[in-house]
């Protein structure tokens, strides 16, 4: 009997494409209202203004079109994905990166069991800080090869990055493009709720960190690794080329460093995390002794490793855009919303998170989602006597954690690719952690509810 084989990525995303012109024509069209939000700097809609428009079904030219539209809107994130996938393709082809990780386990000898909670744990941390996902796609080839050199599955790259830093943003107490917009549009102080967040946050880590590490361990390789040419060059020249080596990784922790400062103090977007990608892979290219033309061919290694990757940001952006040219995203707030109202408080709070789960499919955003939907549910969990910082709570797990299991979102469709890993392999590990984790979103609501947070 033949087993089902989960469709190719590229299949899948183009299948939600196809879905939402479908359901551009089932759907009757509508919008809300918008107004300035003069706390978030964003458009917000205005509850109670959803009104039916003309419909604008999409025609079969609009659907391909969607296609190289959804590219452009990704642009920035693309190219900050070419770039710095090219940057760590030239430091890769120094020798560094081999170098910097044997030197790393060389020092974790006999302790490699905390180099998973670690890397984890860091990851976890830029997530609950800054919402970190696509600037995690040039950081899977350093994962790979530490993964690889530990002999763990290449699936724990994932897991580790990506995975740790959606669970770190969906639990956050500060993350300003989740629960900062969202306490803002609720009228509420920024960093509300800190302890109760950081109890759950600890809790939940430990949920997705304990479930990668049983992962890791049961599908660790016993045998040794086979060693390829570009190895055993590196590892043949490493006392030549170590002065060299040590400057490129000085280098990368210089750029990092840059990096979080950039992001978290100066605003950065992503056209100056480009540059500063590039100048790495420049500066580390030269330094590591590649010169100008070795460092080019490392580039265009780069651009065609990481190509796939970047191209399945712009397949999931296009989906949003078939939605929006057809006029159903709010439709679809509006139908999935205005049951909550009849519904007792925890009963509603509940339905909250299902349908920020159920929203974050076609709104694969979260501060979008985030000035989506707050400005309806903070007036109705008002009428219903529901806290409002439990209101976020329900927009923020149910929002957050679908970033993990979710096929619309870039992010994690280009880093699990990266990783040469298949959607189906990922969910079999990700949904019993992902049903756990919402099973702990779930449990702080209710006590959420029952303390008054």
């Amino acid at each position: 009997m033949p087993t089902f084989r989960f469709p190719h990525p590229l299949v899948l995303l183009v299948g939600f494409i196809l879905l939402a012109v479908g359901l551009s024509y089932v759907l009757p069209a509508g919008r809300f209202e918008r107004r300035q939000d003069e706390a978030t700097k964003r458009e917000v809609v205005v509850p109670g203004s959803y009104h039916r428009v003309a419909a604008t079904p999409v025609s079969p030219l609009d659907a391909l079109t969607a296609i190289p539209k959804g590219l452009q809107d990704a642009a920035d994130v693309i190219f900050l994905v070419f770039l710095a996938g090219g940057a760590f393709t030239v430091v890769d082809q120094t020798g560094a990166l081999r170098r910097g990780v044997d030197w790393l386990l060389d020092k974790l000898r006999g302790r490699e069991a905390l180099v998973i909670p670690v890397v984890a744990l860091l990851f976890a941390t830029m997530g609950a800080l800054e919402n970190m996902q696509e600037e995690i796609v040039p950081l899977v080839p350093v994962l790979l090869v530490l993964m690889r050199r530990m002999r763990y599955p290449v699936l724990t790259a994932a897991a580790v990055s990506i995975g740790s830093a959606a669970v770190g943003a969906a639990f956050s107490p500060m993350n300003p493009f989740q629960v900062g917009i969202a306490q803002k549009l609720a009228g509420l102080p920024l960093l509300s709720g800190l302890g109760f967040r950081l109890v759950f946050l600890a809790l939940a880590l430990l949920i997705w960190i304990g479930g990668t590490m049983r992962y890791a361990r049961r599908h660790r390789e016993t045998a040794p690794l086979a060693v390829d040419d570009a190895q055993i060059e590196a590892e043949h020249s490493a006392h030549e080329g170590g002065h060299r080596h040590g400057l490129v990784l000085l280098l990368l922790l210089v750029t990092f460093v840059f990096f979080a400062y950039g992001v978290l103090e100066l605003g950065w977007d992503f056209g100056q995390m480009s540059a500063l990608f590039f100048a790495l892979g420049v500066s580390a290219g030269l330094v590591g002794g590649l010169g100008l033309t070795g460092t080019a061919e490392g580039f265009i290694a780069g651009f065609k490793d990481i190509a796939f990757s970047g191209m399945l940001i712009g397949f999931a952006r296009a989906i949003f855009v078939v939605l929006e040219q057809g006029q159903i995203v709010d439709t679809i707030v509006n139908g999935l919303s205005a049951p909550l109202a009849h519904l007792p408080v925890a009963a509603s709070a509940l339905g909250m998170l299902g349908l920020h789960t159920a929203l974050h499919l076609p709104v694969p955003s979260v501060s979008g989602q985030a000035v989506l939907t707050m400005p309806i549910l903070t007036p109705l969990s008002d009428l219903l006597g529901l806290s409002r910082q439990v209101t976020v709570l329900a927009y923020q797990y149910g929002a957050g954690l679908c970033e993990i299991i979710t096929p619309t979102n870039g992010a994690l469709m280009a880093i699990v690719a990266a990783c040469g890993v298949r959607f189906d392999q990922w969910w079999k590990f990700v949904f019993p952690l992902y049903l756990l984790l919402l099973g702990l979103a779930v449990v702080a609501i209710i006590i959420g509810i029952a303390v008054g947070v």
